[in-house]
């Protein structure tokens, strides 16, 4: 099926015009009314999530998801593409789908959205399935598992909606992972989020895996708002990607349920670690430029958006910092997605995502690249966890930093913090 089909089939005939506009945008880079944000936000979310969910919610996903490799593909089983399609979109999906239903029509594309899901989500663990996922033979499942697991504990409707078979299943296949031994980078987050989430639905779990986690990545802190991904520190957005949102969000859920843990004080942890994310937030705000762009630097750059993740978390948990207003911060990341999806090459004929950064650039994918990595953009749309009316969509637009700063007004200086 053509893109253009698969909107169709999902958002039918009578489908919100708004949205269908904001998803055409999205390919045009076209400028769209500050008003109309959250329309073009969710326009393209739809247009990424559509093929994928469509697709596996029949048990076809891997029968008409033509992979692309990375050309320094490093020979790992090529299945690990589909969980990593899956799991990340899933991820990122998760807060908007939990929102209440309503009648509204992005209420009723929610609810196609997750009905697609909940099928979808039987499909990757029933053996059965043609899109039964590759959940052995490759330590690449124990990351995308993580975002696979992260996405109930974003939206809490999706686990419940699950039938009982498939939810026994699911922990099956989660605590198969164990056998994985992550390396000491933020590999080690991916093992302690599937940890919390056995944890947060009272499954037994290990606490050596968090608590590894959390106390290599406390040695890690370098300061500033920044850490290290390991010993050394690497300039990139692993921070984004993984780092921030993992850690953030597993100390959530000790700090909720408060296990006996090694006397660590989650609470505690938690108030530090959303500080940090709050300083590192700062510096990602500042590297919008005026026009949407941000620097295209270190690995996984392919990963777009998602380098913005924290601002979205932030902006979900109500979390922003004085010094990022919410029409602000919501300016700045309407702004980079439209000028990274301002060439149409960012999806291919049937719609799915190619590799590349702002289009299609096969050679910047790293060995580990394929086209089912590219949907961890989905961490992009965080804020649409967030109601409509809720004021991070309804507040003015405000000029970003940068924006500010080249049209010579007056912007905040910037010092470094530490916690």
């Amino acid at each position: 099926m053509k893109r253009r089909e698969f909107m169709g089939a999902v958002m039918g005939a009578a489908t919100i015009p708004a949205m269908a506009g904001a998803a055409t945008a999205a390919t045009r880079g076209t400028a769209a009314n500050a008003a109309d944000d959250r329309a073009y936000m969710t326009g393209l979310m739809t247009q990424i999530a559509t093929p994928v969910l469509s697709n596996m919610s029949q048990g076809q996903l891997q029968k008409n998801f033509k992979l692309e490799l990375s050309p320094t593909w490093d020979g790992r089983p090529s299945g690990v593409a589909y969980l990593e399609c899956f799991g990340r979109l899933m991820s990122g999906l998760a807060p908007w789908l939990n929102l209440p239903e309503d009648a509204t029509p992005e209420g009723r594309l929610r609810k196609t959205f997750t009905d697609q899901a909940l099928q979808s989500y039987v499909h990757s663990v029933d053996p059965k399935s043609p899109d039964y996922l590759l959940w052995s033979n490759a330590g690449q499942a124990l990351v995308d598992s993580a975002y696979y697991t992260n996405a109930f504990l974003r939206a809490p409707k999706l686990w419940d909606g699950l039938d009982t078979t498939t939810k026994v299943r699911i922990v099956t296949e989660i605590k198969g992972l164990r056998r994985v031994s992550p390396p000491y980078t933020n590999w080690l987050l991916f093992a302690a989020m599937n940890e919390a989430f056995l944890l947060s639905i009272g499954e037994d779990w290990d606490p050596v895996r968090l608590d590894l986690a959390i106390k290599k990545m406390n040695e890690w802190y370098v300061g500033d708002g920044w850490v290290a991904d390991g010993v050394h520190f690497h300039y990139d957005y692993y921070n984004s990607y993984v780092i921030y949102p993992m850690m953030v969000e597993i100390l959530e859920v000790l700090e909720r349920l408060n296990p006996s843990f090694n006397n660590l004080k989650p609470a505690d942890q938690h108030a530090i670690w959303l500080k940090r994310m709050q300083r590192y937030g700062e510096h990602l705000e500042r590297m919008i430029s005026p026009e949407g762009t941000y620097p295209p630097i270190g690995r996984s750059m392919t990963y777009r958006t998602a380098a913005f993740q924290p601002l979205g978390l932030l902006a979900w948990r109500k979390a922003l910092p004085d010094s990022l207003p919410e029409g602000q911060v919501r300016a700045a990341l309407t702004a980079a997605q439209k000028r990274i999806f301002a060439n149409p090459s960012n999806f291919n004929d049937a719609g799915y995502l190619t590799i590349g950064f702002a289009g299609h650039q096969p050679t910047l994918g790293d060995w580990y690249s394929n086209n089912g990595s590219m949907y961890i953009v989905s961490e992009s749309f965080l804020a649409l966890g967030l109601p409509a009316n809720d004021s991070y969509w309804t507040t003015p637009a405000l000029p970003w930093t940068a924006k500010k700063a080249f049209a010579n007004e007056t912007f905040k200086k910037d010092y470094y913090v530490d916690y």
